[in-house]
């Protein structure tokens, strides 16, 4: 798996991305009407370059075997409620075949090393409340729900929930499924 910072030029691979990973994803949670509607087109692409061009967050393509298969969003936190030292996850994407192979701990992890690298010390991030299987797997990453939600309209009001975690000074995360190192003796 490689992580590159995207670029204008990635818009339309974005766009593309975004649009499976959402039908995907909240199938069944955001009503199918909104989803359809999704441009994955020219219109989609535009919207990405636009975002990508105003140096809003920072967005990476994650690729395997020099392939697309999702997008990371970071920045510092948009919360009014919180400081905007406190970084965020702004999105994590990844296509439904890549789903389960670790890939999606993978980012995750190398998003927290990319906030604490700019002085975050908790990061944050937002879950549909119906999106039981980004819930499970944010809280096997270490994250927990902090107790705020918000409603997002995506075709319906729909309730999101906030999730957070504490990052540790000093000492480098460890990797996805691997406890720290033991001394055999």
């Amino acid at each position: 798996m490689n992580l590159r910072r995207a670029t204008p030029d990635d818009a339309a691979t974005i766009a593309g991305i975004h649009v499976e990973t959402w039908r995907a994803a909240y199938r069944g949670l955001v009503p199918d009407s909104h989803l359809l509607r999704l441009d994955p087109g020219p219109q989609g692409a535009e919207r990405f370059r636009e975002f990508l061009e105003s140096g809003e967050g920072e967005t990476y393509v994650v690729e395997r075997d020099g392939q697309p298969i999702g997008l990371l969003t970071v920045g510092p936190c948009r919360d009014d409620d919180l400081d905007e030292s406190i970084g965020e996850i702004w999105g994590i994407y990844l296509a439904a075949d890549q789903w389960r192979r670790g890939i999606g701990a993978r980012v995750c992890a190398r998003a927290e090393e990319m906030l604490r690298a700019r002085g975050s010390r908790r990061i944050v991030l937002w879950v549909f409340e119906g999106n039981n299987r980004a819930r499970r797997f944010y809280e096997a990453m270490g994250y927990s729900a902090d107790g705020a939600t918000k409603v997002i309209e995506v075709g319906a009001p729909l309730t999101a929930v906030r999730y957070g975690k504490d990052l540790p000074d000093g000492t480098p995360l460890p990797e996805p499924g691997r406890g720290p190192e033991v001394e055999e003796t």
